[in-house]
C-alpha cells in the first residue's frame, strides 16, 4: 500500500471513531507501528488530525465520544486483559456496581461466573452480559435510554441510586489523568458515573493505555477518590502513557497492569497518604485482590523503551 493510501485510511479510521491507538491503525493498514506513527505526524503537519499519547484523535482538543459500533472494535485485545484481571477483584456474594462502556461489558461476561453476585448497572449491555447467570442479580436503574452506548441517564437514573451503598463501583471513561482524573464527553452520562462513585466503597477504573492522558469535556471521577486503576501496559515507545501511569501511582491510585504472564504493580515512590473523603474510600490492605505481585513496570517516568523493556523482560522471569 502506497504511503497517501495509508494516510488517507489512517485518516478515514479517525474521523469515524474519534480516536484510534496507533496499534490498531498498524493492524487495519497492515504496517508496522513505526510506519503509522510517520504517517500520522505527516498528517498532523497538514492539520488534519492530532497525535494524542499512543494514538491519532480529530483536531481540536478534547475528543469527541465515538458511538458503540465504532468502540466495540478499538483495542478489544487490551480490553480482554483488562477485564480477566479486573475480575479477580471481584468476590462471591459482593454487591457492586458496573458502570456503562465496551471495556464493563467484557468484565460483566466474565462476573456471570461469580455465585451470589449482586450487580447494579445503568447499562443495557452489562445487563445483558448477565442475564443468563444463574446466580446473579442484576438490579437496573431507571433513567433515559442514551442509545449511541446503551446506558440509562438523567435524572431518572440519579434518583434511583440514593441511598444505594456497595462495596466497589467499575467505572471505565474517554479519558484519564493524573490531574483531573477519570472524563467523558458526554454531560449526562458524566453525571449517572458520578451518582455511582457516590454508592460505592471503592472505585476501580478500567482504562486501556490509549486512554492514559487524554482529558475530555466532563470530570466524572477525580483522581484522589479512585481506588485501583486496571490497565494494559502500554507499548515500549508509549513514554507519556507510562509517565501518566507513575503519576497516577504518585497520588495513591494502586496500578493493575494486565499482559504477559500475569499482572503487576506500580508502587507511588513515596508513602501514600489516608486522605478523608466524602465519597468512596482507599481499598484496604488485606481486601480483595491486594496481594498484587509489587513489582514496578516503570521505576522512572523518563526511562526510556530499552530500559523499560528490560525490566518486563526481568519481571517475567521471575
Amino acid at each position: 500500500m502506497f504511503a497517501a493510501e495509508r494516510r488517507q485510511l489512517i485518516l478515514e479510521m479517525v474521523r469515524a471513531n474519534g480516536a484510534v491507538s496507533l496499534r490498531e491503525l498498524a493492524r487495519v493498514v497492515q504496517t508496522s507501528e513505526v510506519t503509522v506513527r510517520r504517517d500520522v505526524r505527516a498528517l498532523e503537519a497538514e492539520g488534519l488530525l492530532d497525535r494524542r499519547h499512543g494514538g491519532a484523535v480529530l483536531p481540536g482538543g478534547f475528543t469527541r465520544e465515538s458511538g458503540f459500533p465504532q468502540k466495540s472494535h478499538l483495542a478489544t485485545a487490551e480490553k480482554t486483559a483488562i477485564a480477566d484481571l479486573a475480575a479477580n477483584f471481584v468476590e462471591e456474594g459482593e454487591a457492586i456496581v458496573v458502570g456503562a462502556g465496551t471495556t464493563t461489558q467484557e468484565l460483566a461476561r466474565r462476573l456471570a461466573r461469580v455465585p451470589g453476585l449482586t450487580v447494579v448497572t445503568n447499562s443495557l449491555l452489562v445487563a445483558q452480559a448477565l442475564a443468563h447467570a444463574n446466580r446473579v442479580e442484576v438490579v437496573m436503574t431507571g433513567g433515559t435510554l442514551r442509545g449511541s452506548n446503551y446506558a440509562l441517564v438523567g435524572s431518572g437514573a440519579e434518583q434511583s441510586l440514593q441511598g444505594l451503598r456497595v462495596s466497589r463501583a467499575f467505572l471505565s471513561g474517554s479519558g484519564l489523568t493524573a490531574e483531573r482524573g477519570l472524563s467523558t464527553s458526554n454531560m449526562l452520562s458524566a453525571s449517572v458515573d458520578r451518582a455511582l462513585v457516590q454508592a460505592a466503597a471503592e472505585v476501580v477504573v478500567l482504562a486501556d493505555h490509549t486512554k492514559l492522558g487524554s482529558d475530555t469535556m466532563f470530570q466524572t471521577v477525580p483522581t484522589d477518590v479512585i481506588t485501583r486503576l486496571v490497565t494494559d501496559e502500554p507499548p515500549a515507545h508509549d513514554d507519556r502513557a507510562a509517565t501518566e501511569l507513575q503519576a497516577l501511582a504518585d497520588q495513591g491510585v494502586q496500578i493493575a497492569v494486565a499482559g504477559g504472564s500475569g499482572s503487576d504493580s506500580v508502587p507511588p515512590r513515596q508513602p501514600r497518604r489516608d486522605v478523608s473523603l466524602p465519597g468512596p474510600r482507599r481499598v484496604p490492605a488485606g481486601s480483595a485482590g491486594a496481594g498484587l505481585r509489587a513489582t514496578s513496570v516503570l521505576s522512572e517516568p523518563a526511562a526510556g523503551a530499552e530500559q523499560r523493556a528490560a525490566r518486563v523482560a526481568d519481571m517475567r522471569r521471575r
